[in-house]
C-alpha cells in the first residue's frame, strides 16, 4: 500500500507526544507499506533529522510555513468557524504542495494525525482517509479554560466550541477514526463515538529499561515544559505538594526535565536550590534513572501520558493522578500510586522515600504491567487493519479494485 501520512510537525526528535506516536507507528507501518510523509514546519529542519526519517519513508515533503503567515492566518481566523489550531496549520501554499504530492504519488490511503491537518483533505473526498484524533482536543481546551486568566476565557471558550463542532465534522468526513484511549473516546461529543477505534501508544521496553545510575534526585517530572498541562502539573507539585514533604524531609529535591521550559517553570529553580530545571536533554532516560520516584500530578489535559509508560518501563515507582491513570489503567496501589490531594501526594512520596522495599515492589509491578499492555507492534497492526478497511470501503463504494495491502 502507498500510504500518505500527513502530520502537523516533523516526527523527529521525539520530545513531544504527537511526534513520538507518529514516529513509532509509521516506522512499523513502513515494514509493509510505502510511506509518503508530508509534515508542516514553522522553522528550519535539521537535515540529520530528515536523514533519520528516510530510513522508513520513501518520500518526505517538509512544508515550511513562515511564522508571519501563521500570525496573519490566526488573525483572520477570528472571523471564520475554524478552530484556531486548525487555522494555525492550514495554508493555501501548503494545500498546493499536498495536492501535488497526491497527484504525483497517487496514494492508496491517507493517515492524518490530529484534526489540525484534516482541512487539507476536504478537497479529496474519494481518497480513503483515516484520522488519528490522538486525544480529544476540545475537552483539553475546556479544562484549560477553567484555569485561564479571566481575560482569556472567552477566547478559550470560543476555541472549545469550534473544536467540538470540527471534531464532529471530521468524524463524518473520514472513513476510519482512531484515538489513544477509551477515556478520550468517551469525551468526544459525537453520538457515534463508540465507532472510534482505540489504539494506544506502545513503549519501547528495550530502549526504556532500568539503568544503574546514581540517584541524585528524590523526584523527577519529565515532559514538554512549554505545554500548559505539564506547566500546571509542576506548579501544583512545587507550590502545593512539596511544602508538605519538606515539613518532614527538608532536603527532598526535584528534577524537572524536558524541552522548552516556560518562564514560570525556570523561575521555580531560581527560587529554590532543591529544584533543578534541566531543559532539553539528549537522552531522557538519564533523567528517569537519576531519580528515586517519578511523579506526574496531572490536573488537566487529555490523552495518554507517555512519560508514565516510559518511567514504569524503566523500573521507577510512579505516582500520578486519577486523570492521567484513566488512560493507562494501572491498578492503584498495585502497579501505581494515585493522589487526589496535595496531602495524598505528599504521603505517597514520604512513604516511598522511607521504604526502599516498597519502592522496588511498586517499580517491578509497574514495569511488568507496561511490558504486557503497551506494545508498538500490536498498535501498528491494528492501524494497518483499519487503513486496509478504509481502502476496501471506498473501493466498494466506487466499485473499483481494492489496493493490495
Amino acid at each position: 500500500m502507498k500510504l500518505l501520512v500527513l502530520l502537523s510537525r516533523v516526527p523527529y526528535p521525539l520530545e513531544k507526544g504527537d511526534k513520538l506516536r507518529a514516529h513509532h507507528l509509521i516506522a512499523r507501518l513502513a515494514e509493509r507499506d510505502r510511506i509518503i510523509l508530508c509534515c508542516l514546519s514553522d522553522g528550519p529542519t535539521d537535515p540529520a533529522h530528515i536523514e533519520h526519517l528516510r530510513k522508513f519513508c520513501a518520500h518526505i515533503e517538509v512544508i515550511r510555513v513562515p511564522r508571519w503567515r501563521i500570525l496573519l492566518k490566526l488573525a483572520t481566523a477570528i472571523f471564520s468557524r475554524l478552530p484556531f489550531q486548525v487555522a494555525y496549520f492550514h495554508h493555501r501554499s501548503a494545500q498546493r504542495i499536498i495536492d501535488r504530492v497526491i497527484r504525483e504519488h497517487r496514494p492508496d490511503a491517507v493517515l492524518c494525525q490530529l484534526v489540525r491537518t484534516t482541512e487539507y483533505l476536504r478537497s479529496h473526498p474519494t481518497l480513503p482517509k483515516t484520522l488519528d484524533y490522538m486525544d480529544t482536543l476540545s475537552k483539553g481546551m475546556e479544562r484549560r479554560t477553567r484555569n485561564a486568566p479571566f481575560y482569556l476565557r472567552p477566547l478559550f471558550q470560543t476555541e472549545t466550541r469550534r473544536l467540538i463542532r470540527y471534531e464532529n465534522l471530521m468524524f463524518d468526513l473520514f472513513d476510519e477514526t482512531v484515538i489513544i484511549s477509551e477515556q478520550d473516546r468517551d469525551l468526544l461529543y459525537h453520538p457515534l463515538r463508540d465507532r472510534v477505534t482505540v489504539i494506544p501508544n506502545g513503549v519501547d521496553t528495550t530502549h526504556f529499561a532500568p539503568q544503574p545510575l546514581e540517584k541524585k534526585y528524590d523526584l523527577v517530572f519529565t515532559g514538554n515544559m512549554n505545554y500548559p498541562p505539564n506547566i500546571d502539573s509542576v506548579l501544583y507539585l512545587v507550590r502545593k505538594v512539596l511544602p508538605l514533604v519538606h515539613a518532614h524531609r527538608p532536603g527532598t529535591n526535584l528534577l524537572i526535565s524536558g524541552v522548552d521550559p516556560s518562564a514560570e517553570v525556570r523561575e521555580l529553580a531560581r527560587n529554590d536550590p532543591r529544584i533543578e530545571v534541566s531543559g532539553w536533554v539528549k537522552d531522557i532516560r538519564h533523567s528517569y534513572a537519576a531519580a528515586r520516584i517519578f511523579i506526574a500530578p496531572m490536573q488537566i489535559g487529555t490523552g495518554l501520558q507517555n512519560k508514565l509508560l516510559e518511567a514504569m518501563a524503566m523500573g521507577m515507582p510512579c505516582i500520578t493522578s486519577s486523570l492521567a491513570n484513566n488512560a493507562v489503567r494501572a491498578v492503584p496501589g498495585e502497579s501505581i500510586l494515585i493522589g487526589q490531594s496535595p496531602k495524598d501526594y505528599a504521603d505517597h512520596i514520604l512513604r516511598l522515600l522511607d521504604d526502599a522495599a516498597e519502592r522496588d515492589r511498586l517499580a517491578e509491578a509497574g514495569s511488568r504491567f507496561v511490558r504486557t499492555r503497551f506494545d508498538w507492534e500490536r498498535s501498528a497492526a491494528q492501524l494497518e487493519e483499519l487503513l486496509a478497511r478504509s481502502t476496501r470501503r471506498v473501493a466498494e463504494a466506487m466499485d473499483q479494485p481494492v489496493a493490495r495491502v
